[in-house]
C-alpha cells in the first residue's frame, strides 16, 4: 500500500515538473526560437495559405506539384507584397506629411490651450484659489507635454551605413522566407509524414488535439477582429473626410488599433476629442465626432456576436486575467495574445487535458488533511 502511495506521488510529481517545464518552454523559450527562425515562420505561413491552392492545381489542372508549388507562391508572396507596399507607402506619405506639418499644428494647440485656459480663468475667477491654481497647472503641463514630445520626436532614419545593413539584411529574410515557402509547400506531405512517423503517437495526438485549439482561437478570434477593425477604419476615414479632419486615414488606422485592443475602444479617443472640440467651441465637429462613435459602437455590437460568435467562450474575468498576464509578459504584444491563448487553455481544460493534474492535487490535498488530523 505504502509503495502503491509513493508511485502515485511520483507520477503526480512528474506531471507537475512536465507541466512548469513545459508553460515555461511556451513562455520563455518558444518565442526567442520563433524570433531567430522567423523567416522560415513567415515561409510556413505562406505555404499554409499556399497549400489549398497548390491541391486544386495537382488534383483538377493536373499540374506537378513542384510547378504548382512555384506558380502558387509567387502570386501569393506577390499579392502580399503588392498589398503591403501600397499600404506601407501612403501611410509613409501621410506620417512624412503628418512630421512637416506638425509643428504648425502644434500651434494651433497651443492657441486652442490658450483660448481654453482663458475661458477657464474667466470661469474660475468664482471659484475658490486653490481650483484655480490647480486648473491653470493642468492646462500647462499638457501644453509642456506637447512641447517635450515634439521636441524629442526625430523623423531622421539613421546613419546611411545602418540603412544599407537594414537593407541588405531585409534582402536575405525575404530570400529565406521565398525559398522556405517553395520548400516547405512543395516538402509538405513528407514533412508531415515523416513527423508522424518518428514521433510517438501521444505527442502526435496531443499536437493534433492542442493545434487544432489554436486554429480555432487564433483564426477565428483574430479572423474576426480584423474584419470589425476593418470596418471601422472604412467607417472613421468617411467620417473624418466628411468632417475635414486631416491625416484622416492614419487617425482612423491608429483609433481602430487601439479598439483592437482588450479594454480601450474608440471612445477613448473619440470622447475626449469631442469634448475638447465642445469646449473650444467646434461644436460641428464635436456633434459629428460623437456620430461617428456611436455608428462604430452599433456596428460593432451587430458584428461582433456574428463573426465572433462563442469562439471567446470565456468570462469577462477570465478575458481580463489573460489580458493582465500577457501585458505583464509581452506587454501590447502580450495583450493581443492573451485572450485568445486564455481561449486555447480553457478549451483544453475543458476537453480533459488537464484532468490528470487536478487530479493529482486533489490526491495530494486529501491525504495531506488526512494525515493533519489526530
Amino acid at each position: 500500500m505504502e509503495e502503491s502511495k509513493l508511485l502515485t506521488y511520483i507520477k503526480i510529481l512528474l506531471n507537475l515538473i512536465f507541466i512548469i517545464l513545459a508553460a515555461l518552454f511556451l513562455l520563455f523559450v518558444l518565442p526567442k526560437i520563433l524570433r531567430f527562425f522567423i523567416p522560415f515562420v513567415i515561409g510556413w505561413i505562406v505555404s499554409m495559405i499556399a497549400n489549398p491552392l497548390v491541391r486544386f492545381l495537382e488534383n483538377k489542372v493536373k499540374l506537378l506539384r513542384k510547378h504548382s508549388s512555384a506558380i502558387i507562391i509567387v502570386i501569393v508572396i506577390a499579392a502580399i507584397v503588392g498589398a503591403l507596399y501600397a499600404l506601407i507607402t501612403f501611410i509613409f506619405k501621410e506620417t512624412s506629411q503628418l512630421i512637416a506639418e506638425l509643428p504648425e499644428i502644434v500651434e494651433q494647440v497651443e492657441q486652442q490651450l490658450n483660448e481654453l485656459s482663458h475661458k477657464f480663468n474667466d470661469i474660475a475667477d468664482t471659484l475658490p484659489e486653490n481650483f484655480q491654481v490647480a486648473i491653470n497647472n493642468l492646462i500647462l503641463n499638457v501644453g509642456n507635454s506637447i512641447n517635450k514630445f515634439i521636441s524629442e520626436l526625430d523623423p531622421s532614419l539613421g546613419s546611411a551605413g545602418a540603412f544599407a545593413q537594414g537593407v541588405a539584411e531585409g534582402f536575405l529574410i525575404v530570400i529565406v522566407t521565398i525559398l522556405s515557402a517553395y520548400f516547405f509547400t512543395v516538402d509538405r506531405d513528407k514533412l508531415l509524414t515523416s513527423l508522424k512517423k518518428n514521433l510517438p503517437d501521444s505527442i502526435t495526438n496531443g499536437w493534433s488535439v492542442i493545434s487544432d485549439n489554436f486554429k480555432t482561437a487564433f483564426g477565428g478570434y483574430f479572423k474576426a477582429q480584423f474584419k470589425i477593425m476593418l470596418v471601422l477604419i472604412v467607417i472613421m476615414f468617411i467620417g473624418f473626410e466628411i468632417l475635414n479632419v486631416g491625416y484622416s486615414f492614419l487617425i482612423a488606422l491608429g483609433i481602430a488599433f487601439l479598439d483592437f485592443l482588450p479594454v480601450f475602444g474608440t471612445g477613448a479617443i473619440l470622447w475626449p476629442w469631442a469634448l475638447f472640440d465642445m469646449i473650444t467651441g467646434n461644436y460641428v465637429r464635436a456633434v459629428g465626432l460623437i456620430v461617428i462613435y456611436l455608428i462604430c459602437q452599433v456596428l460593432k455590437q451587430i458584428l461582433q456576436p456574428k463573426m465572433v460568435g462563442d469562439s471567446i467562450g470565456i468570462s469577462p474575468l477570465s478575458t481580463l486575467v489573460f489580458m493582465y498576464i500577457g501585458y505583464r509578459l509581452y506587454k501590447v504584444l502580450g495583450m493581443i495574445i492573451g485572450i485568445p491563448i486564455g481561449m486555447v487553455i480553457v478549451n483544453l481544460y475543458r476537453i480533459g487535458m488537464f484532468d490528470s493534474i487536478i487530479r493529482g492535487f486533489k490526491i495530494i490535498i486529501h491525504d495531506i488533511n488526512e494525515f493533519r488530523k489526530f
